[in-house]
C-alpha cells in the first residue's frame, strides 16, 4: 500500500504543479470547505504538494517508513494490516487537519497542502514499534527515534503557536499523536510491547 500511495501522491502532485485550476480544486481551504460543504479537501489536499522539495521530503519519509509500518501492522493484524494501514494513513489526513479547520474556518485566504500530517503519523507509529531505530538526517546524523520524537513533538508545538511561516505545524503535531493513538487503541497491547522494547 505505501508504493500506492506514493504513486498517487506523486501523479496528482505533478499535475497539480503544472495546472492550477487542479491545485484550487484539491488545496485545502477552510473557508471553502466551511461553507461550500467540500469536505474532500480534508484528504485530496494531502496528495498535492507545494513544490518539488516539498513533494521529495514527504515521500523519502513515507517511503522510508511506510513499508516498515506496513510490515509491523502485518504482522500484528494479519490479512487486516493493509487495511488498517490505509485507515492509519488517511485517517492521518484527516485528523491532522481539523485544528487548522477550525482556526481557519472563516479566513478565506488560508490554505494547506501536503501529505504532512499522515506522514508523521507513519513515523510515530514506526517509533512505537522500534523506538531505538535511529532516524537519519541527511543520510549522516543518527537520533533514536524514542529521543527524537520528543523534540519533533515540542518544536511543532512551539512553532504552531509562532504561525511566523508558510508551514502548517498543526498538522505535523496532530498526525503525528493520531499514528500512536490509532496503533494503540486497535490493539493496546502495542503499548506495553513499546515498553518493552524501551527498557529492553
Amino acid at each position: 500500500m505505501t508504493l500506492i500511495i506514493l504513486g498517487i501522491t506523486i501523479l496528482l502532485s505533478i499535475i497539480a504543479l503544472s495546472n492550477d485550476e487542479v491545485m484550487r480544486k484539491l488545496i485545502f481551504n477552510p473557508y471553502i470547505v466551511n461553507h461550500k460543504r467540500e469536505w474532500y479537501r480534508f484528504f485530496t489536499s494531502g496528495f498535492i504538494h507545494a513544490d518539488w522539495m516539498h513533494l521529495l521530503v514527504n515521500m523519502f519519509v513515507l517511503f522510508g517508513f511506510g513499508q516498515a509500518v506496513e510490515s509491523y501492522y502485518g504482522a500484528v493484524f494479519g490479512d487486516k494490516g493493509s487495511y488498517y494501514f490505509v485507515l492509519l494513513y488517511m485517517g492521518g489526513l484527516l485528523v491532522s487537519s481539523a485544528p487548522t479547520y477550525a482556526k481557519n474556518k472563516e479566513n478565506s485566504w488560508y490554505n494547506s497542502l501536503g501529505a504532512s500530517g499522515a506522514v508523521s503519523g507513519i513515523l510515530f507509529a514506526a517509533i512505537l514499534f522500534e523506538p531505538w531505530q535511529k532516524i537519519y538526517f541527511w543520510g549522516i546524523i543518527g537520533v533514536p527515534g524514542i529521543l527524537l520524537g520528543p523534540l519533533y513533538l515540542f518544536y511543532e508545538w512551539k512553532s504552531g503557536k509562532r504561525e511566523n511561516d508558510n508551514i502548517n505545524h498543526d498538522a505535523h503535531f496532530w498526525g503525528a499523536i493520531f499514528g500512536v493513538l490509532f496503533t494503540i487503541i486497535l490493539k493496546p497491547s502495542i503499548a506495553i510491547y513499546f515498553f518493552n522494547k524501551l527498557v529492553g
